[in-house]
């Protein structure tokens, strides 16, 4: 009866999410935009035919941009893009170079006669604190009230168009955290550091340009530097942490932002954060992939293809992804292969959103053959209403491993991604997980933005691990699957163009899983948990 219970359980959740989601699901195929093949036309004809398309696409983006009241620079309107925003709770990858950098002649800088015509170096001064108040923090072994504060430095300087070719960009970070009752660990700790350091050729119109008139440029970047890719789960810069990810290696970038497509090629080693030394490149590992984006082919959807290989030597292992001498353990062989694509878009003038991601791995994982998968489908609704609000529903999943006695482990490896959009404790990781989540979003001014969630979480395999839960693990599944529910809201508000400030609160309850597996780690701790922050981020441009 009582499994009989959690299946209707269960079931009742889906459907909330279902009915958001099916409406864009049955008329996704129907999305696509027929090709006009232009093969039989006269020169005179095909001229038309390309005028007629192109303003057709102008107009189209026009109604997009309209539609999310989008505010675009001049240099934007004058030039518009087949780039498309995306609606995704915590999907927008950052920018490159990130929002909190701007060109030299568009800062207070411009005021001085020397300077108001330097539009080829880029600048940015930025320093984030937060307060977090977290009572019975699940990502640690023990139950303690901890308020950290967390302090994160970044400058950022880069060299452009002037020498081209040839350019250079630096970012420099420093992380600390201070009054914790935990040890310090690279999470949070990861002192004056190169996070981003490379050199790079770069080539206007290399490939051409659009139909638009944009640039296709070829980008050949080498050194040290932090990116996002896709959809951020795999690959990401991991905004929300107060250290970030980076790799040292090859980049090459085939098209931009605004261009019909764009591709990345790479060839990276991760970097390893140390504490109190200078961080170094993972000697043992090599990252390699290609990751595409087609956006011309439907003004309803992007695409996103993706590849990567991630390889591990055993005999160069050294340190583990903590920053820690890695244990016995930890040396083994492995090449694990990811393949995946995005679909994602707004159709239409609807309101609606959609965004959906499937990958698939295989491989080797230290003797074990390695066969896992993940998937998520996101779907909202965004009403014509000045507050512009926005509901959605999310359905995410990443494999887990099934028997840990036999020769084959299908726990998905999440590489190097962003796990805070499905869980605002920082609870998720991308591996052994069943997520649900409905999600509203308001924007009651033009400067407020408030959003507010309710999640479930289930282990995929009851017999292996959750590790945004401290590792808990039952490896005789008797704990069952169910992990908790989670209630979150943020609230952010930009005080001065120079201060922004965003508060945020978030709630769980822990399910049968987590109550009986914490139960044996420290017996009496309690079921739920609080987490409250306060943020403040200083920009000097």
């Amino acid at each position: 009866m009582k499994v009989l219970q959690l299946h209707k359980n269960k079931a009742s959740r889906l459907r909330v999410i279902a009915s958001l989601l099916a409406g864009t699901v049955l008329i996704t195929p129907l999305i696509a935009v027929a090709q006009v093949n232009t093969s039989e036309l006269s020169p005179q004809e095909q001229e038309l035919d390309q005028k007629g398309r192109i303003a057709d696409r102008l107009q189209g983006i026009e109604n997009e941009k309209a539609s999310l009241k989008i505010k675009e620079s001049p240099a934007t309107e004058a030039n518009p893009g087949y780039d498309i925003p995306v609606r995704s709770y915590g999907l927008q990858r950052e920018t490159e170079p990130p929002r909190y950098v701007k060109q030299l002649n568009k800062t207070w800088l411009k005021d001085s006669e020397s300077l108001k015509d330097v539009d080829w170096v880029d600048l940015g001064l930025e320093s984030r604190l937060r307060y977090e108040y977290r009572d019975n923090d699940f990502r640690r072994n023990k139950d303690v009230l901890d308020e950290p504060l967390l302090l994160r430095t970044r400058i950022y300087a880069a060299v452009k168009s002037k020498f081209d070719p040839l350019r250079a960009t630096i970012e420099l970070q420093d992380s600390r955290r201070f009054d914790s009752v935990f040890a310090p660990d690279n999470r949070d700790i990861n002192k004056v550091n190169v996070m981003q350091g490379y050199g790079e050729l770069y080539f206007k119109d290399a490939l051409g340009k659009d139909d638009l008139g944009n640039d296709r440029p070829i980008s050949i970047k080498a050194g040290r530097m932090a990116f996002e890719l896709s959809d951020r789960r795999l690959v990401a810069r991991n905004e929300w942490r107060n250290t970030t990810n980076n790799f040292l290696g090859l980049r090459t970038t085939l098209g931009q932002p605004k261009s019909d497509w764009q591709a990345d090629l790479f060839a990276l080693q991760p970097v390893v954060r140390l504490i109190d030394q200078g961080d170094k490149a993972d000697q043992a590992q090599w990252f390699n992939g290609a990751s595409g984006e087609w956006r011309k082919w439907s003004k309803a959807v992007t695409l996103q293809p993706y590849y990567y290989l991630l390889q591990q030597d055993a005999n160069k292992v050294l340190y583990a992804s903590d920053g820690t001498i890695a244990p016995a353990s930890a040396h083994i062989n492995r090449k694990i292969y990811t393949a995946g694509l995005r679909g994602y878009g707004v159709v239409g003038n609807t309101g609606l959103d959609y965004d959906a991601n499937y990958a698939k791995q295989w491989g080797e994982d230290g003797g074990l053959d390695h066969d896992a998968y993940a998937y998520s489908l996101e779907a909202g609704y965004t009403a014509n209403h000045s507050w512009k609000p926005r509901l959605s529903g999310l359905i995410s999943f990443a494999s887990g491993d099934k028997n840990p006695k036999d020769n084959t482990s299908q726990r998905f490896e999440r590489l190097f991604g962003f796990a805070r959009p499905w869980s605002n404790n920082d609870y998720i990781q991308m591996e052994n997980i069943h997520a649900s989540k409905v999600r509203v979003e308001l924007n009651p001014t033009s400067k407020l933005k408030i959003d507010f969630g309710y999640s479930w979480y289930e282990l995929d395999s009851a017999t292996d691990r959750w590790s945004g839960g401290a590792n808990l693990r039952d490896q005789t599944g008797k704990s069952g699957k169910n992990i908790g529910q989670e209630f979150d809201m943020r609230v952010r508000y930009p005080i001065s163009k120079f201060i922004g400030l965003n508060v945020g609160y978030a709630y769980f309850m822990a399910g049968d899983f987590t109550k009986k597996t914490s139960q044996l780690v420290e017996p009496g701790r309690k079921d739920n948990s609080s987490f409250l922050y306060v943020e403040t981020s200083f920009y000097a441009f």
